[in-house]
């Protein structure tokens, strides 16, 4: 499985040149924690995340609305590409203590935004389907079982 079927159909994005404000309002908006910050190729050139809303912004004094989000994005950014494992990418997740990770072509054009909730949701319909197998092997097993 790719890790791009696993995100959200829409990735939220916000140009380089957006305010806080807009992405801040995206990300609300979408009920998201984290947009990617596109250049004008669409390469990722940032992801903007509620840590950062909250360690950059929430205490300055500045205004989102008056505040370039390049100026509070996060940088260098994590990729994951479509070779990219869901386990590797929840490894690359938990090792990192990351909650979002953006999905890339070749040219480091977005693809995607895979969420932990989106990996784990994957590990947990897993693991119950797993279960299912195991309880009905258990079940079945008996005389001429």
């Amino acid at each position: 499985m790719s890790v791009l079927e696993l995100c959200d159909l829409e990735a939220a994005a916000v140009p380089v040149e957006a305010s806080a404000a807009d992405a801040i309002h995206l990300m609300l908006d979408r009920r998201v924690g984290a947009v990617a910050v596109l250049d004008a190729e669409r390469r990722v050139a940032g992801i903007f995340t509620e840590r950062d809303v909250l360690r950059k912004l929430a205490l300055s004094s500045r205004d989102p609305h008056d505040t370039p989000v390049r100026d509070l994005m996060t940088t260098p950014v994590e990729l994951a590409t479509l070779a990219t494992r869901p386990g590797e990418a929840l490894a690359t997740m938990i090792d990192r203590h990351f909650r979002h990770l953006p999905i890339v072509d070749p040219d480091g054009r977005l693809l995607g935004m895979l969420s932990i909730r989106n990996v784990l949701q994957w590990r947990i319909d897993d693991l119950s389907q797993e279960l299912d197998s195991l309880e009905q092997y258990v079940a079945n097993d008996g005389p001429g079982g």
